[in-house]
C-alpha cells in the first residue's frame, strides 16, 4: 500500500448525535471585567442636584481689561501680519537672488540677498556647519561670505545674479511690533467687535426668509 502513495486511516466509531449550528458553536464565556462593571450601581436621579445659577452673573469682556487688551494685542498682530505678507516679497523669492554656487555647471547652493541660503543635500554634507563670521547678520555682506565658503567646500564657482545688490541698499525687515498705546488697544477692540457684529448679521441676513410671492427661497449663501 506504500507504494501506491496511499494511507492507511484508522477505523473510527461512527456517532449518531447530529448538531445543529447552534449547537456546534462555542459557548460564549462570562467576562469576569465585564459582569463586575454591569454589577456596579449607577448614581440614583434623586442623588442629582440642580446647580444654584441664580448668584452668577454674566460679565461683558469690556469688563475685564487684562482679557480685553490681550484679545486687542492678538487683533492688531493678526493685522500687521496679513498686511506684511500681502505686500511684502519673500526673502527667497526669484527676484531676491545674489548668487548661486555651481559644481560643473549644476546649481548646489543658491544665496539670498537677505542672506539665507539653500544647498542641496549633498553640499550641506560636504560643507557641514556653516557658521557665519561675527557682525554679519545678514544683508547681501552675508550672501557673499556664505558663497565663499560653500564654493571653497564644495570646489564649485560662485555666479553672481542680476538681482544682487549692494549692502546699502538692502533694507532688513521690520518686526511686528508688540507695544502698543492705549489709544491703540481701545480702537483695536472696538474694531474687532464692528467685525463680530457685523459677521453676524450677515449670517442672519443669509438664513432669512424673504417675505413675498409664493416661491421666495432663502438665499443662504452669505
Amino acid at each position: 500500500m506504500a507504494g501506491a502513495g496511499s494511507y492507511l486511516r484508522p477505523a473510527q466509531t461512527l456517532s449518531t448525535t447530529v448538531l445543529t449550528r447552534a449547537d456546534a458553536l462555542p459557548v460564549p464565556q462570562a467576562d469576569a471585567g465585564t459582569t463586575t462593571e454591569k454589577a456596579k450601581p449607577g448614581v440614583p436621579v434623586s442623588d442629582l442636584k440642580k446647580l444654584d445659577t441664580s448668584g452668577l452673573k454674566a460679565i461683558s469682556i469690556k469688563d475685564h481689561p487684562e482679557l480685553r487688551d490681550r484679545m486687542a494685542m492678538m487683533w492688531l498682530t493678526t493685522q500687521a501680519a496679513s498686511a506684511a505678507a500681502a505686500t511684502d516679497v519673500p526673502d527667497n523669492a526669484p527676484q531676491n537672488i545674489y548668487a548661486t554656487v555651481k559644481v560643473n555647471g549644476k546649481i548646489v547652493a543658491t544665496l539670498y540677498n537677505g542672506g539665507s541660503s539653500v544647498m542641496t543635500n549633498a553640499a550641506a554634507a560636504t560643507v557641514g556647519d556653516l557658521q557665519d563670521p561675527p557682525g554679519l547678520n545678514g544683508g547681501p555682506d552675508l550672501a557673499q561670505s556664505r558663497a565663499e565658503r560653500i564654493a571653497k567646500a564644495v570646489g564649485g564657482t560662485i555666479e553672481k545674479a542680476s538681482t544682487a545688490i549692494t549692502q546699502s541698499a538692502w533694507r532688513p525687515r521690520q518686526s511686528v511690533s508688540t507695544s502698543y498705546t492705549r489709544q491703540q488697544l481701545d480702537a483695536a477692540f472696538e474694531a474687532m467687535q464692528a467685525e463680530g457684529q457685523k459677521a453676524v448679521a450677515q449670517r442672519q441676513t443669509g438664513y432669512s426668509v424673504p417675505q413675498g410671492a409664493a416661491g421666495a427661497y432663502a438665499d443662504i449663501n452669505a
